[in-house]
């Protein structure tokens, strides 16, 4: 009877690590971002609603925070007005689902000004639609103003903008890298 126990240990323990080695969070250069997204906008956060999607043909509910940014594109500054949507959310005080990928709370909060790398998505899971935020929380920074002009600040290595950035400079590389 002992050699169950010392087979199953081994085995267990091969699975949780093949199961991390897939769970890795993927870093992101700028680059990458720009060419992972469709689009980047910088604006300002002017709506929020959560969806929750139940009973779907995937056998779970869904809840999906969608925020309204209105500003402009980052590549060629046209005015616009997007939804980009990312996994999780409350649409009560006890109904929702925490998701640690989402950007924080006060992130998305309404009157925020935000900097967001999204890309259309055909279904984030349950059917969903959308524009969503491109590599999760790591695709929204956000905008502060300053004495010398609108700054994004970094979150950090790893990210696509690690190092706070005046927005005129982000905006010149973003427009750089699409030319490529």
């Amino acid at each position: 009877m002992r050699t169950f126990p010392r087979l199953v240990s081994p085995a267990l323990l091969l699975g949780a690590l093949a199961a991390a080695a897939l769970a890795q969070i993927k870093s992101f250069t700028l680059e990458e971002m720009v060419q992972t997204a469709d689009h980047a906008v910088q604006g300002q956060i002017i709506a929020s609603r959560v969806t929750h999607l139940d009973n779907t043909r995937d056998g779970a509910d869904f809840y999906y925070t969608t925020v309204t940014i209105q500003g402009r594109t980052l590549d060629d500054a046209q005015p616009i007005t997007v939804d980009v949507t990312f996994r999780g959310g409350f649409v009560s005080d006890t109904e929702g689902v925490f998701n640690s990928e989402a950007p924080a709370k006060d992130d998305v909060k309404v009157g925020k000004h935000v900097l967001a790398f999204y890309r259309w998505t055909d279904d984030m899971g349950g059917g969903m639609a959308a524009n969503q935020l491109v590599a999760a929380h790591g695709g929204l920074y956000r905008v502060v103003e300053g004495t010398r002009g609108a700054a994004v600040l970094g979150r950090g290595e790893g990210y696509a903008i690690k190092n706070n950035v005046r927005l005129e400079q982000l905006e010149s590389a973003v427009r750089l890298l699409k030319k490529k």
